[in-house]
């Protein structure tokens, strides 16, 4: 059976070799780096210990330096389960979800046709070179003179001028004995409507061949010199040899750098995967005038697992990252994603290194963001989220973006990550809220300024609220302490951790440190805390009541953690709800002291008590608690009367 053009190489860029051979071997962890591809493991073809088979993900190939036995995915399976070469090709179609092409009586002469075609392709490219030296190429070669092209880069890219005339290569190739219908297979001159003979496909462009993974010539891109044409940029048409949805500018060469350990850097365009080829970036690659497809997606994840997508720091660099980020997301796999380098506003690669050096260009790689964060920027850059229900749009388009993630783990994370950004941007907007709203005139609560009691009425309970402070100042400390030493009591009252006001000022920060690691890796929150606030975290961590509680010494034991948490904040929330409660009886004391603020008082008393009694004391010491609410309930109703003679 003859299988149609392009089957065999589809089915091995789909098929991840090593999780074919991974079925017959055990994988050497010393010597295999499973991220770069590159993995050994003793040979199955021949007896040995040693692991001299290896393995080239990015390459589809195995080689063992034993016995010299090499292949693909097909020759493993052919050689290992003695198969036949359409058995082994029906059973890896099926794992990867091709279907098996009709019986084709002609393939083998469109094989034959397609050999031709890159023979052409390969005169052709030899004329456009000629070319660039005549008189004819002068204007191209001031053009990439002033591009900074040096000959090294002309001679690597093979670089060449297509002249102005009309039929300057059809009249060249046919000279040369090359039949009408290859060259206009090929895609290098058009059919005339006039009835005249073929022309030229590109006229007075610079000429940059694209080859494909086995280094044949398959298309060509021409820039024009013309400012006024109306495609600045022409690719071939495409053809037998050429898809260009399937194809990669500098394909080949790009693969054996990635094998080597060089990051790959997905730019625009030819000139900019030269840029960085000659600044020694060598694992560059571009799509050929569209945007990246789900083939050339593909594609790039063969040759790194996690490709750096280059993008223009401009509007239009942006969209682009946002059209790939929807084809990228449900074809995400543990390992396999994208991160994004966004140049400087207005430069593109060239520019960068042009102008501030090869080190730049190094340094906006490694600051590549992670996809997550370019899918945060979509959703918010540019937007008001000042209501509920723009907030609710916002969790709404979160929510269906990261359904189409069809990796449970990665939507997982995802989920997490978001859920980080989105406390960044409202969780301390609305700290902010609370502390600007406690300063406004005519509040009851002043955290920088606690009212100060009047002397005559010291013995009241107001005039304890100074050791009150001491109590919330502890309470505080407490909830931090046991929320560290538990970040999954972190993450579990999220809510109830972000609401409460820290009134400590060293307090608040570490709150907010805490709530922002507890979104990543609950294994790291210590280490970032004492990162980024080290003296609040000593100063927290050294007080005596905190150190020698139960739940901060025994790190074993979250849930008896999440019971003290979930206390602790109760009772802190219902003290100062109290305090506010008394404050409002006590600025009523001028009036009369009668039955009604009488039972106000005393429920506000009782309730300051209840708040301070933990649901884990012994209820037997209720009478002595119930003598003191008395007595200080009477405190408070003489102190009403006092007021009363005084006015």
């Amino acid at each position: 059976m003859s299988l149609p053009p392009g089957f065999l190489d589809e089915l091995r860029s789909r098929t991840t070799l090593s999780h074919v051979v991974g079925r017959k071997v055990t994988w050497d962890q010393r010597k295999s780096n499973q991220a770069k591809g590159d993995l050994w493991a003793p040979c199955p073809f021949h007896q040995e210990k040693t692991a001299s088979f290896h393995v080239d993900d990015r390459k589809g190939f195995y080689y063992c330096f034993g016995c010299h036995a090499k292949g693909d995915a097909i020759s493993f399976l052919k050689d290992v389960e003695n198969m036949p070469f359409m058995e082994a090709v029906e059973t890896l179609a099926r794992e990867v979800g091709m279907a098996m092409p009709a019986a084709d009586p002609k393939a083998a002469e469109r094989a034959d046709r397609r050999t031709e075609l890159a023979g052409v392709m390969e005169e052709a490219m030899r004329f456009f070179r000629m070319q660039l030296k005549t008189s004819s190429g002068a204007a191209a070669r001031d053009y990439l003179v002033g591009r900074k092209l040096t000959q090294a880069a002309l001679d690597r890219f093979e670089i060449g001028f297509a002249p102005e005339g009309w039929q300057g290569l059809w009249e060249t190739l046919r000279g040369r004995g090359i039949a009408e219908d290859l060259i206009l297979g090929a895609g290098l001159a058009r059919p005339s409507t006039r009835g005249k003979a073929p022309y030229d496909t590109f006229r007075n462009r610079i000429m940059f061949p694209i080859r494909d993974a086995r280094g044949r010539c398959i298309a060509f891109g021409g820039r024009a010199l013309d400012p006024n044409d109306s495609a600045k940029y022409l690719n071939s048409p495409e053809t037998d040899l050429f898809d260009k949805g399937r194809s990669l500018y500098n394909h080949g060469p790009a693969r054996d750098a990635a094998g080597k350990g060089q990051p790959l850097i997905v730019a625009e365009g030819y000139m900019d995967v030269i840029a960085l080829v000659m600044a020694g970036f060598d694992a560059a690659v571009a799509p050929l005038g569209t945007a990246i497809t789900e083939d050339q997606l593909q594609l790039l994840w063969r040759l790194h697992p996690e490709p750096l997508i280059m993008l223009d720091g401009d509007a239009a660099g942006i969209r682009a990252a946002t059209r790939l980020i929807d084809l990228a997301l449900p074809r995400l796999q543990a390992g396999q994603g994208l991160r994004f380098v966004i140049l400087p506003e207005g430069m593109d690669p060239d520019d960068l290194i042009r102008i501030r050096g090869k080190d730049a260009m190094s340094r906006a790689l490694s600051e590549a963001q992670p996809m997550v964060n370019l899918l945060w920027r979509r959703e918010t850059e540019g937007r008001e989220f000042d209501s509920p229900e723009r907030k609710a749009a916002l969790d709404k388009s979160l929510r269906e973006t990261l359904r189409t993630i069809g990796d449970r783990s990665i939507r997982s994370h995802y989920g997490e990550e978001i859920k980080r950004l989105r406390w960044e941007l409202f969780g301390a907007h609305r700290l902010v809220a609370r502390r600007r709203d406690k300063a406004l005139p005519g509040t009851r609560w002043r955290r920088d300024e606690p009212a100060q009691p009047l002397p005559e009425t010291k013995a009241s309970l107001l005039a304890a609220a100074q050791g009150a402070e001491v109590e919330d100042y502890l309470r505080e400390a407490m909830i931090l302490a046991i929320a560290i030493t538990h970040p999954a009591c972190a993450q579990r009252f999220e809510s109830q951790l972000e609401t409460v006001e820290m009134r400590d000022p060293g307090h608040a920060r570490l709150r907010h440190a805490l709530l922002t690691a507890a979104h990543g890796d609950i294994s790291q929150v210590r280490v970032k805390l004492e990162a980024t606030c080290a003296a609040d975290l000593e100063k927290l961590f050294h007080l005596a009541h905190v150190h020698s509680a139960p739940p901060v010494r025994n790190a074993d034991n979250p849930d008896f953690a999440a019971m003290c948490l979930a206390e602790e904040l109760a009772k802190l929330d219902a003290r100062r709800g109290v305090v506010a409660e008394i404050e409002e009886a006590v600025e009523d004391l001028t009036g009369l002291v009668d039955e009604g603020l009488t039972w106000r008082l005393s429920q506000a008393v009782e309730a300051r008590h209840r708040a301070a009694r933990s649901k884990l004391d012994d209820d037997s010491d209720m009478g002595e608690d119930r003598a003191a609410l008395s007595a200080e309930l009477q405190r408070l109703i003489d102190t009403a009367a006092w007021e009363k003679k005084k006015h």
